[in-house]
């Protein structure tokens, strides 16, 4: 029987009574019957490339940008040691041509989340903030206008600082002060009323601090006020390219060191997903290659909750470097990381005509595993291949398991009759009974209960036609709603149903939203594992 039927509109169909035909392989081959010919494999194998191909053309022309994000968001789940992670950040970050995007985004990261940080190196260059507020009024306002309302000492920022240096230095500067008033204020007078620093003309006062005290500028007090690197957030790009100057073109120790202590106590996870979206194409395969240094090239295991920890370093390590790879990477990451993702893709309707190729090519995948052993021909021809060449292979065949089951099982029927064909013990999430794959389980209480109320119903119709004839249009009509009703609620029964699989030891509860994926990631780990246990 043909796997996919086609409707006039071209989309793959198939009859309810094939559902149960759809295999997904999950009984071991047998490895050493003899194969009597290889028409199968020389027929499946060709499918499965000109199918990975399609699928590489979508990802890395029509969607490139998306599928960059998952390859980003991939990476990020990668463990290596915090030494490697040093080490690797550093390279890139001192490597040449300078990877502008990613010290800005480094820079802006530290910003947010170390700030203090940077103010402290702020502090011990005080002086360069002058230029900071010459000729800008709103920075001066911004920074030295806090001064307390309650006429306490609680001043903020840069009107502290002002404060306490006025104070301090009140012979040299204290005629810089401007106020808004008639008259000035005495320091004797502002020392027992503070309040009256409210009164201050900051733009004026700053300015003239700005032509006639140099030393404010690099006084302890303006110093302090710098150190909590609130400072940064009054013009961000003014100091993402004062840090950048000091790290490249004047190669400031200290600055350095605080880089190196952020990227240092800052996770792998968290230096990925913000700072490689950043990076141009190349600055990207630099970063591979470096990170590929970090892996062994083998796999030696794989979970169904892998996600990339088994293969993508193994893939990484070893990555060419060049547009190429780049590619191959970002077709591997999509059909094993991103399978529900893809499968949008492939079904938006924006797609192109070579969107439609890409599904006609899956159907004929399918009818060609559904010949004689192209499965297990499949599987021994892995043998001859690398490692990666392998993750392609059972990858695509995961994928395509994938697509098939969101197409085809519509139904929690569809689900269960494919868990009874290919073995897979289950429960529904609301009964607790066992229902393996040689037979059905007693029926839920839910179920049951059903019955009784639909039984009940019927029996108090009986007893309204016998009671009274003359009521039996109402009655009908009061029937049929609660057939309705009946209809709605086995409907939203059938809709919401999930279950509890032998999969993952029966540990999560799956709708027919997750199953798809769940099942092709399923497959993809018992091919492996049955690879990699003839391989040891």
């Amino acid at each position: 029987m043909e796997p996919f039927s086609r409707g006039h509109d071209g989309e793959l169909n198939r009859s309810s009574e094939s559902l149960l035909m759809v295999n997904l392989f999950l009984s071991e081959p047998k490895w050493d019957d003899d194969a009597h010919n290889s028409i199968n494999t020389d027929v499946i194998l060709p499918q499965l490339n000109k199918l990975s191909s399609h699928i590489q053309s979508l990802v890395t022309r029509g969607a490139r940008s998306e599928a960059r994000l998952w390859l980003c968001s991939a990476l990020s789940t990668l463990s290596i040691s915090s030494r490697r992670k040093v080490n690797l950040f550093m390279k890139l970050l001192r490597s040449k041509p300078r990877k502008k995007q990613l010290v800005s985004q480094l820079l802006q990261l530290m910003f947010e989340k170390r700030p203090k940080k940077l103010g402290s190196l702020l502090a011990k260059r005080s002086h360069l903030l002058e230029r900071f507020f010459e000729g800008n009024p709103k920075r001066i306002l911004e920074w030295f206008s806090e001064f307390a309302f309650d006429g306490g000492s609680d001043h903020k920022r840069g009107a502290k600082a002002l404060a306490q240096f006025a104070f301090a230095n009140r012979d040299i500067c204290w005629e810089e002060l401007e106020w808004r008033g008639k008259h000035g204020q005495s320091p004797a007078v502002v020392a027992t009323k503070p309040h009256y620093l409210l009164d201050l003309d900051v733009q004026r006062t700053v300015e003239n601090f700005l032509d006639n005290v140099p030393d404010f500028w690099s006084s302890s007090e303006f110093a302090e006020s710098l150190k909590d690197g609130q400072i940064l957030f009054l013009d961000a790009k003014f100091f993402l390219d004062l840090f950048t100057r000091f790290m490249y073109d004047e190669d400031v120790s200290d600055v350095w060191d605080a880089v190196e202590e952020f990227v240092t106590e800052e996770s792998f996870s968290s230096l990925t997903q913000h700072l490689l979206i950043t990076l141009e194409e190349r600055d990207l395969c630099r970063f591979l290659e470096l990170l590929g240094s970090c892996f062994d090239s083998r796999v030696e295991s794989w979970g169904v909750g892998d996600s990339s920890s088994s293969w993508l370093g193994v893939v990484v390590s070893r990555y060419g470097g060049d547009a190429e790879s780049i590619d191959e990477l970002l077709l591997l990451n999509s059909v094993i990381n991103q399978g529900r993702q893809l499968v949008r893709l492939v079904r938006d309707e924006n797609v192109d005509e070579e969107g439609e190729v890409l599904k006609e090519t899956i159907a004929d995948v399918c009818r060609g595993l559904e010949k004689g052993s192209s499965f297990c021909l499949i599987m021994r021809e892995l043998w001859k291949m690398k490692q990666t060449e392998v993750i392609r292979v059972l990858g695509i065949l995961s994928w395509t398991v994938q697509f098939r089951l969101s197409e085809e099982c519509q139904s929690p029927d569809s689900w269960e009759s494919l868990f009874r064909e290919n073995e897979i013990e289950f429960r529904r999430s609301s009964d607790h009974s066992l229902v393996s794959h040689e037979g059905f389980s007693e029926e839920s209480e839910s179920d049951s209960d059903g019955r009784r109320r639909v039984s009940k119903k019927r029996h108090k119709k009986e007893k309204k036609k016998n009671r009274a004839k003359k009521k039996k249009r109402d009655i009908d009509d009061e029937d049929k709603d609660d057939v309705l009703i009946d209809d709605e609620v086995l409907g939203l029964n059938q809709i919401s149903r999930s279950w509890l699989l032998s999969t993952d030891g029966f540990s999560a509860t799956w709708t027919s939203v997750d199953l798809p994926e769940h099942v092709a990631k399923y497959c993809l780990s018992t091919w492996m594992k049955w690879f990699l246990a003839r391989q040891r």
